[in-house]
């Protein structure tokens, strides 16, 4: 494709699991090259994500106090985040969870567990996805 789209550089991800958080973090450091910035909590990702300027914001789904479709809804009430791509991390992947999911807005659904050595490989392959490079 001789089209350029932006290269994906810096991803939020939000986990209340603080082990499945870490995990993550490396994996898409190590294995993508990507610039991470964890938060515990929906509350963290929005004080944290305008400052950060993600490209792209990985979102758990179960989380405490405010959980990720929230998250996701206050995000996009955030001038300056309203268009930031989101995909959801959930534990609870059936179809008909997974398709409210990405009518609410979302550019993907992944199932957690995730296989720390392919996420990143994983999310870049959503990323070309959603600026229309299909292999």
């Amino acid at each position: 494709m001789s089209e350029r789209f932006p290269p994906l550089s810096r991803i939020l991800y939000v986990d209340d699991e603080p082990d499945i958080r870490e995990v993550a973090k490396i994996a898409l450091e190590v294995m993508g090259g990507f610039t991470v910035e964890a938060c515990e909590s929906g509350e963290s990702a929005l004080a944290e994500a305008l400052a950060f300027r993600p490209d792209l914001i990985l979102l758990d789904v179960m989380m405490p106090r405010m959980d990720g479709p929230e998250t996701f809804s206050a995000l996009r009430r955030t001038p300056g985040l309203e268009t930031v791509p989101i995909v959801f991390f959930t534990a609870k992947a059936q179809r008909a969870e997974v398709q409210a999911l990405l009518e609410l807005g979302a550019l993907d659904v992944l199932a957690k567990p995730f296989d720390p050595m392919s996420v990143a490989q994983t999310v870049s392959e959503i990323w070309m996805r959603h600026h229309g490079w299909d292999d």
